[in-house]
């Protein structure tokens, strides 16, 4: 296997881990638990939502051939209130993955070494890729700390819960 066909298979293998990690949050959340802001100042689980839809509809649409700043975006409009019901905010997460999977999915080892734009500026596709990545775990990570401020007590860990984490080792040695 090349490196590019192993690079794009290992970061679709990230990708589909930060997804999982957000859908496990939205998994432990009632329809009002989307809408929660701890100040007028931050951003609800709802507005991180439609901003990485936004986001990724923008940027993966014909993602080679045309600027990843769609002309039809309103970014500013990802960050106002709307109050979507979590159906209708599960279907702008889902859209939004979609445009992104589909995109990378047809991405071949050759179109690594491409220059795409992002606000007219170039990026290699593998620049543009990373930029994403580290994007998606920002905001990714924010809704699950939104999720865990809100959970509390209730918040079922996501990754190895504290104080497990020999257990979590041992298991996994056991399993080689």
């Amino acid at each position: 296997m090349s490196i590019g066909t192993e690079y794009l298979r290992v970061v679709r293998e990230r990708f589909i881990g930060l997804k999982g990690q957000g859908e496990k949050t939205f998994d432990q959340l009632n329809e009002d638990d989307f809408h929660w802001t701890s100040n007028d100042d931050s951003n609800s689980i709802a507005i991180l939502i439609l901003h990485l839809s936004g986001n990724m509809v923008s940027r993966w649409t014909d993602f080679l051939t045309t600027d990843g700043e769609k002309p039809d975006r309103n970014r500013d409009g990802e960050f106002e209130t709307k109050r979507l019901l979590k159906a209708q905010l599960m279907d702008h997460w889902e859209h939004g993955w979609r445009v992104f999977f589909d995109a990378l999915e047809s991405l071949h080892e050759q179109d690594l070494e491409k220059n795409i734009h992002i606000r007219g500026q170039a990026h290699s596709v593998i620049d543009a890729i990373e930029r994403q990545m580290a994007h998606y775990a920002i905001h990714i990570g924010q809704v699950m700390f939104i999720g865990k401020q809100i959970k509390g007590e209730q918040w079922k860990s996501l990754s190895i819960p504290k104080g497990e984490s020999d257990a979590y080792l041992a298991r996994m040695l056991k399993g080689k």
